[in-house]
């Protein structure tokens, strides 16, 4: 297989003693490839593909340190063919250009098939990736796109529809720890020379910092070997309290601009719905300690008061409003506990979507009637003009009736009798559902007279 870099990279031995220990320790095929069965075990699609030599364009879609670069890389010798890396950062149009023109050359001179790998593909705009299009659908190269962004977002349709989505999922604590226990005894690339003992509750700690980013354990595990010179003699062993010292407080997964800030507010807002506080807190927490905006998640506790509660609790509108407020004015840290304090009143409450189906229902009736006059007897008639033309004429003044109730139609003559709000029953709701049906038996009794 022949790399082709469109960047200058030295590779000498030297170079690559010096690279990082992730770096070092990528895997040469892939029978040595950790992780990703679903996709490499015996008779999966990728598993198949290369058996077959049969490789198809692709998007590798997974978090940061999933193994996307090195499971390209891996294919392109598996299949003997051209590896082309190709940066989202820094290449543009006439890079690609140049990469097609290598491509054809190379496959009519020596029928060599030339996989074309582009990380962080969702960087690339429409045009940009519109260039990949042709060659892909002809087959002159494969593509393999890279991205830790949901690829239904940021990549192009057309270029969706000629390629196949592969999810790569973030490492297990097993395949974490097989990594770093064949990097401790790696002696060509690893650190298997070193005489350091690294215990298994050290292990287990670096592989629990990690989130399943293979990249970062490593990254971890190299550090904690360069501290090494600053053991005792006699004393080269780790222990958990000293890799504790030695290393950050692991970064939790997030985004606020990508999928993942999608996926947690859409956690905390169905633990609420699904009436979980328990749930609801954890989600909370996370979004919090991740650095999302606590204004932002008030916001959506607003709108969840309304949309999934409504009027069987109307205090929750109230508590939501007033955990925001609160917030506002106290701020950080001590305003957290009133954003908890709100998600767990709006998981306990009664639940009901009546109001939001009923709002949704008026919205659609306007969209197919159009603005239907309002009628004339519950207009306002501030002029003797407008009396004159009828305006406010018959109308019944509802506080001058028994319970302050008097049956007259408020809807325009076209939708007479549509029912937009239903109450389930549900919490205050059941106080609601008593009296609709109250005054409903009011008009009822009103029309048989």
């Amino acid at each position: 297989m022949k790399t082709l870099d469109l960047f200058d990279r030295d590779k000498s031995d030297n170079v690559k003693d010096a690279a990082p220990l992730a770096e070092r320790m990528r895997p040469q095929n892939i029978a040595a490839y950790v992780g990703q069965q679903h996709l490499l075990g015996k008779d999966c699609l990728l598993r198949r593909a290369i058996e077959e030599d049969n490789l198809f364009s692709m998007i590798l879609w997974g978090p940061p340190g999933s193994g996307k670069t090195t499971l390209a890389r891996l294919l392109a010798t598996e299949t003997k063919s051209n590896f082309v890396s190709f940066s989202a950062v820094l290449s543009g149009i006439k890079e690609i250009r140049a990469v097609i023109e290598d491509a054809r050359k190379l496959l009519e001179r020596k029928k060599t098939k030339t996989i074309l790998f582009v990380d962080e593909i969702h960087r690339f705009n429409k045009a940009q990736q519109d260039a990949f299009l042709p060659h892909v659908e002809s087959g002159l190269i494969t593509l393999i796109g890279a991205t830790t962004e949901n690829p239904s977002f940021e990549v192009i349709a057309p270029l969706l529809s000629r390629t196949r989505v592969l999810t790569l999922k973030p490492f297990s604590e097993d395949d974490l720890l097989a990594i770093l226990k064949n990097a401790l005894t790696d002696r060509q690339n690893g650190f298997g020379n070193i005489d350091v003992t690294i215990g298994p509750d050290v292990l287990h700690y670096v592989v629990s910092l990690a989130d399943g980013d293979a990249r970062s354990a490593l990254n971890n595990l190299e550090a904690l070997i360069s501290m090494i010179q600053n053991l005792p003699e006699g004393k080269k062993e780790f222990s958990l309290e000293f890799a504790q010292g030695v290393l950050l407080k692991k970064s939790l997964l997030y985004d606020k601009d990508g999928e993942e800030h999608y996926n947690l507010i859409s956690a905390l807002h169905k633990s609420m719905r699904g009436s979980d506080p328990d749930a609801a807190l954890y989600w909370l927490g996370r979004m919090l300690a991740a650095g999302e905006d606590p204004l932002y998640i008030a916001r959506r506790m607003v709108r969840f008061a309304s949309e999934d509660i409504g009027n069987a609790d109307p205090q929750a509108l109230v508590v939501a409003v007033a955990a925001q407020q609160a917030f506002h004015f106290i701020g950080l840290p001590e305003g957290e506990l009133a954003l908890a304090q709100a998600a767990v009143y709006l998981a306990t409450a009664p639940k009901s979507n009546a109001l939001y189906t009923g709002y949704g229902k008026v919205k659609q009736v306007i969209h197919a009637k159009g603005y239907l006059p309002v009628p004339l007897h519950i207009r306002n008639a501030p002029t003797k003009l407008m009396k004159e033309l009828g305006y406010g004429k018959n109308y019944q003044y509802a506080h001058d009736y028994a319970d302050s109730y008097v049956f007259q139609e408020y809807l325009p003559d076209e939708i007479l009798g549509e029912t937009f709000y239903e109450p389930k029953g549900t919490g205050f709701e059941k106080t609601i559902v008593e009296r609709l049906n109250d005054w409903r038996k009011k008009k009822k009794d009103a029309d048989k007279k």
